[in-house]
């Protein structure tokens, strides 16, 4: 697990502003918004990750039964606060086995979700087929957001991306089979709005996945 900053895009060093820049550098990308340390899963890391982030904090809620919320990670620093997180969660697949889930919310050119995703980024770009029917359908904080599937990800995990209140939404699922349960009316909350409900989350080991 890393201890300082990160590109969000590379997970490669970054350097902090300082006399020739007043933004985080990365040497590949560029001008970044920094990929904070992961921390290990808890409800109180979880309420600091909620309270500074400036884009939504997505979960299902309630947690399909078996499932725990295992990690969340996120980009920004202390002057502009998060710019875009990474919640997992992980239990039991559709198709028996071991199934996660990874919800990404950012603004745009951040390239977290591209990262998980396995694409190169920053924004799905030409693998989005938007003339292509809608893949899935999830309610967002109460709104029916589809959900086009992303071509072109590593064949062990499903990539899907649409747009909710305003900023990217990407649903990245290992195995690949496991996005069937993109199809079973999945209901995501922003964190953001939970309040008091944050304390009853149940909390697994943390995610590998929010490592990649």
């Amino acid at each position: 697990m890393r201890g300082e900053p990160s590109c969000p895009r590379c997970a490669g060093r970054v350097r902090a502003p300082g006399l020739f820049s007043d933004t985080w550098q990365c040497d590949q990308h560029g001008a970044v918004h920094p990929m904070q340390p992961v921390l290990p899963p808890s409800v109180e890391a979880l309420g600091v990750a909620v309270g500074r982030s400036e884009v939504p904090v997505w979960l299902p809620w309630p947690l399909p039964v078996g499932w725990l919320y295992t990690g969340i990670a996120h980009a920004g620093d202390d002057l502009s606060g998060a710019r875009a997180t990474a919640v997992a969660c992980s239990g039991p697949a559709p198709l028996g086995g071991f199934g996660e889930l990874v919800l990404v919310a950012e603004e745009l050119g951040v390239g977290l979700g591209a990262r998980y995703a396995g694409l190169p980024g920053p924004d799905p770009g030409t693998a989005l087929a938007l003339d292509r029917p809608v893949g899935a359908k999830v309610m967002a904080a109460g709104r029916p957001t589809p959900m086009w599937h992303v071509e072109g990800a590593p064949d062990n995990r499903a990539v899907y991306v649409g747009e909710a209140r305003g900023i990217w939404l990407w649903a990245i699922t290992w195995p690949e089979q496991s996005a069937l349960m993109m199809y079973d009316e999945l209901v995501l909350t922003d964190l953001r709005d939970a309040g008091a409900e944050l304390d009853l989350l149940p909390c697994g080991a943390l995610s590998p996945r929010l490592l990649g």
